[in-house]
């Protein structure tokens, strides 16, 4: 196991199409699971249904769309830990990022990925539940939200990103924390 983690192999999943035709979903044919740096075993069970990172679409051409890139096997386990009553968000969102390094992200990648997933988090609280799809962090929809909105999240993880870039390789994570909390307020 890495010191970030494990997967217990790669998700079998099929893909759904919902009745507007989209197909953004998932079903997972196979119990998949991550073990964290504690032990933690977070489990994704056969016939979850999720979508990808969960990314606020603003971000997209910033970091990442739902399924690209080093962090789809994150994706899945974070999906079905958000969408779980029992888990703070904040401990899928420090999940996510462990899983994204376990996964092959770089350091700064994974940073960046988390703050993403931190301002998806903040972004859910400062936004009406109509922006969100499924009441996820996860913009699916073109938001009816000013552009100016949309730059301002980019220009937030961009400072936030330049500042994560002076950091240690291996910095804790209070310590990406703190440059987060520093911009936004939760």
């Amino acid at each position: 196991m890495s010191t970030h983690g494990s997967f217990s192999g790669n998700p079998k999943t099929e893909w759904l199409v919902d009745a507007n035709g989209e197909d953004s979903d998932m079903r997972l044919l196979e119990d998949f699971s991550f073990t964290d740096p504690a032990g933690r075993i977070w489990l994704a069970p056969r016939g979850a249904v999720v979508n990808g990172a969960s990314i606020p679409r603003p971000l997209w051409s910033t970091i990442g769309s739902p399924y690209t890139d080093d962090y789809r096997r994150a994706s899945v386990v974070h999906d079905v830990a958000c969408d779980t009553p029992s888990v703070a968000r904040k401990d899928a969102d420090v999940m996510f990022f462990h899983a994204c390094r376990a996964g092959g992200c770089s350091p700064i990648q994974a940073r960046v990925l988390y703050a993403g997933v931190r301002i998806g988090a903040w972004t859910s609280a400062s936004l009406p539940a109509s922006a969100l799809s499924r009441e996820r962090m996860l913009f699916r929809k073109r938001l009816d939200i000013p552009v100016l909105e949309e730059q301002f999240l980019q220009g937030k993880l961009a400072d936030i990103s330049r500042e994560m870039e002076s950091l240690p390789e291996e910095a804790p994570i209070e310590q990406i924390d703190a440059i987060i909390e520093q911009h936004l307020k939760f």
